[in-house]
């Protein structure tokens, strides 16, 4: 033990000095929605608790893919920051912006006809649908500014600067924080909102969080070798399908997994509402710790990026073996927080004793899933620094929509197993990810080390 802790000691220390900001900020995006969960869970009831789950439930899905596309910039920004070819850096800023507000306005007008069209049709409570479709107008509005910000973050961090994003995403929760309780409860001589002063709070923080983040990049010494590329005239088809071409396979995997956790919240909604509420309690808690573990899985591409920029394949395999160390550790402690947590966590969001005793059954099987959640998205982060995003997005379509998710519907509905059935899918299609994305990353991290230079001979 002590050998394995020298060999990766000093790549623990490197990924984890990069990782802790990333997991921070990232965190920020899980914690906009815990605040409004809790909020809305104390102050509103359990009807309007219930419409929070399906609206968000559905927004996460446009929410990662918005970020997913957003992460296409930044493997490439990374290689070329390894390559000492700082103008390209500014170049592939400008056509990530470009990318990502017209990614985050398609997504606004999707979800806005979605809401408009098919909200009725899930076969959800009535008044759950009549809270949940205006304040899901509010977040679809909100992922434009989200993905500003991500542009300057994703930029940020693919340069090892990742301190700022950090504390934007802390004062940006605050901010939502304070002005979700004041307009749901309608303090300081505010009308109260209900659910709706939540989905205003979370638009005004986006967009503060977005406006700061720009300024800080566009005014720190910091950039000023890599703006030199940056111009709206270096907006081009060739950079712009470069950051696609990693950055939709990613929107793809995140969309995968998170819309088979949507599709669980809706077939989780037609067994009742009190189940809704339930796992809205549970799967947020879960999501915490995913978004930390995304948090490594970012820093872990950053690292294996500017390894495979260098052509440095040696310390690339063991600055992966060490972020999958550091993840394992980590998820082991979250599920036995999960365990020993799992009738107390859920008093945090509501006091309904039903919704609770439930919640609390579903934190069992989270603590389950927590080491496979968190393995499956490192193993990801890792392979995309490498460039690799084709193959992990059929493992993620397999594992979720192919396994998990149709296991689920049929152990929850069909054998009458309810809710702990439809989980019992999740945690089998994140075990089948986890382990098929290691197994990916042993092959190609073997044909790298294998790799020889090949000798052409001559007459």
């Amino acid at each position: 033990m002590r050998a394995t802790y020298n060999k990766y000691r000093s790549y623990y220390g490197d990924n984890l000095k990069l990782a802790i900001p990333v997991v921070i900020s990232q965190l920020g995006h899980t914690l906009v929605q815990t605040s409004d969960t809790i909020i809305v869970g104390h102050f509103a009831g359990t009807v309007s608790l219930a419409a929070v789950s399906l609206a968000t439930s559905i927004f996460v899905v446009p929410l990662v893919i918005g970020i997913g596309i957003s992460y296409g910039s930044t493997p490439l920004i990374a290689q070329n920051n390894g390559r000492k070819e700082f103008a390209e850096c500014g170049q592939l800023l400008s056509n990530s912006l470009f990318i990502n507000v017209l990614s985050g306005i398609a997504l606004f007008a999707i979800v806005s006809l979605g809401s408009i069209f098919f909200l009725d049709h899930l076969h959800q409570s009535p008044e759950v649908v009549r809270q949940a479709k205006p304040f899901l107008l509010l977040l679809a509005l909100s992922i434009i500014p989200m993905l500003v910000f991500n542009t300057f973050k994703q930029f940020a961090e693919g340069l090892g600067f990742t301190k700022q994003a950090m504390l934007i995403s802390i004062w940006g929760n605050v901010l939502n924080i304070c002005l979700g309780i004041t307009f749901v409860k309608g303090l300081f001589g505010i009308h109260p909102m209900g659910i709706m002063g939540v989905g205003y709070s979370t638009l005004i923080d986006r967009c503060t969080m977005a406006l700061v983040m720009g300024i800080y990049i566009f005014r720190s010494n910091n950039f000023k070798q890599y703006l030199k590329g940056f111009a709206l005239k270096n907006i081009d088809r060739v950079r712009s399908l470069k950051i696609l071409g990693i950055g939709a396979p990613v929107a793809l995997q995140y969309g995968f997994e998170v819309s088979a956790f949507s599709g669980a919240a809706v077939i989780i909604g037609s067994i009742g509402l009190v189940q809704l509420a339930a796992h809205q309690i549970a799967i947020n808690l879960a999501s915490i710790t995913y978004m930390m573990s995304s948090g490594l899985s970012a820093a872990a591409a950053i690292k294996s990026g500017n390894y495979f920029g260098a052509k440095d394949h040696k310390n690339l395999r063991l600055s992966a073996a060490a972020s999958y160390h550091v993840v394992i550790v980590f998820m082991c402690i979250t599920a036995l927080i999960f365990t020993v947590g799992n009738h107390a966590l859920p008093w945090i969001y509501t006091s309904d004793n039903q919704v609770i005793l439930i919640a609390a059954q579903l934190l069992i099987l989270a603590a389950m899933f927590q080491l496979f959640d968190g393995t499956q998205v490192v193993g990801l982060g890792i392979l995309r620094g490498m460039g690799d995003v084709n193959v992990p997005t059929v493992i993620t379509f397999l594992a979720y929509w192919v396994i998990g998710l149709p296991l689920g519907y049929f152990w929850g509905i069909h054998l009458h197993w309810g809710i702990a059935g439809v989980w019992y899918g999740l945690v089998l299609g994140l075990m089948v990810s986890a382990i098929l994305l290691y197994i990916r990353f042993k092959i190609i991290s073997k044909h790298h080390r294998d790799k020889r230079p090949v000798i052409i001979a001559r007459d």
